[in-house]
């Protein structure tokens, strides 16, 4: 697949068979389906008319690497009237559980901004000024790597697709960065997706399947929303914060809200509804150690193909999937390590299956035994209809 360095798409046009996307350079390309992934301000979004509803940024801050002439009294978190603020050395260890810097090298920086609403790329005039707003002194910074600006806007498209454009990632969904969440949740829309465009563009199939990006993606991306903007609040420092921010440190020392909370921001927790069955039904498969006919593999090893997988952890033999075996792969295994029962984020000890259907995306599709009761039904559902014998 050719890669087009230092081109932009300036528009796009579809119809019932394509899309014909516009490049800065006057060419244009003919393509099925158009996938923006072009960040918050996506054109492709914008020219699918799309709507973006959410809220407006209160806050502004400034993150960068760079270098300081001058050694800060103290190194750390600041919290004032203004937000929350943190220098640190890059380099560091923990002696005795307690963080220890280098006395040397690049530093990071995090700063509230004092207004809200610039727009342009940030500068390194703009870091100083920030510092010494909150520091009294920019500490003689200087040769930055890199200088970011992020807010707390939060917004989300109201549909993830239109016709043959669809939108993933920032272009989606922005909100902030707490948690390092929109990463792991930009990813996996576009491994959601992916899969799902493959077999509608092979004709595998339909194009009615594209429908099940926004309905289990556009929950995700509402949620990482909510509590992003829940963190923010937290930010504050009025006397009502602080004690909310203390109670909620309480809960957190608990083991359950703390394995909840764990599971919710690394994306552990998500559950698509798939229906009635199995707790692992619509959840992220286990990494599970698999002993085979083969020797010992890995689950997360079997997905490498980024295709389906019917994995048979009972009795060797039974299921019978000739007419879809040209798409997904029977797996005939036991498990390594775990007898009787699996721990899953979030929900703790479930049944171990006697055989699942993973998804190319690493989630369940189907749970069952050599009965079969529903198989059929998933298979078609996610992988097209079977093969004429």
């Amino acid at each position: 697949m050719p890669i087009y360095r230092g081109i932009e798409v300036t528009g796009f046009a579809q119809d019932d068979t394509g899309v014909d996307v516009k490049l800065s350079d006057g060419q244009s390309l003919r393509a099925q389906y158009l996938v923006g992934c072009d960040g918050g301000r996506s054109l492709v979004r914008k020219a699918a008319g799309i709507a973006f509803p959410g809220s407006d940024p209160t806050t502004s801050n400034l993150i960068a690497e760079a270098e300081l002439a001058e050694t800060p009294p103290e190194w750390g978190i600041r919290r004032d009237a203004l937000g929350i603020h943190a220098l640190g050395r890059v380099e560091y260890e923990i002696r005795n559980g307690e963080i220890v810097y280098a006395d040397h090298g690049p530093v990071g920086v995090l700063v509230t901004e004092q207004h809200v609403g610039q727009t342009t790329e940030p500068t390194l005039s703009d870091l100083s000024a920030a510092l010494i707003t909150v520091y009294g002194t920019d500490y003689g910074i200087h040769s930055p790597t890199s200088i970011s600006r992020f807010t707390d806007a939060a917004r989300q498209a109201a549909s993830y697709r239109k016709g043959r454009a669809l939108i993933a990632g920032d272009a989606a969904h922005v909100h902030p960065p707490d948690g390092g969440q929109g990463l792991q949740t930009g990813v996996q829309d576009a491994v959601n997706l992916g899969w799902k465009l493959a077999q509608v563009v092979k004709g595998t199939s339909p194009e009615s399947l594209l429908d099940t990006y926004h309905a289990e993606r556009h929950p995700i991306g509402a949620r990482v929303l909510r509590n992003t903007m829940a963190s923010i609040v937290l930010r504050r420092e009025d006397e009502r914060t602080k004690a909310l921010r203390d109670t909620i440190a309480e809960l957190l020392g608990m083991d359950e809200p703390r394995r909840r909370f764990a599971a919710m921001m690394s994306g552990l927790d998500i559950h698509y509804d798939l229906g009635e069955g199995h707790p692992l039904l619509g959840r992220r498969m286990p990494d599970l150690d698999l002993v085979t006919a083969n020797g010992p593999l890995r689950l997360s090893t079997l997905m490498h193909q980024a295709s389906p997988v019917l994995l048979n952890l009972g009795e060797p033999g039974g299921f019978g999937i000739t007419p879809w075996a040209d798409r997904v792969r029977l797996i005939e295994a036991k498990e390594a390590k775990y007898v009787g029962t699996w721990e899953l984020p979030a929900i703790g000890e479930v049944t171990a299956p006697t055989a699942v259907l993973v998804r190319p995306d690493g989630y369940v599709a189907w749970v069952g035994d050599l009965t079969q009761v529903g198989l059929a039904d998933a298979l078609t559902t996610w992988f097209g209809p079977p093969t004429a014998a």
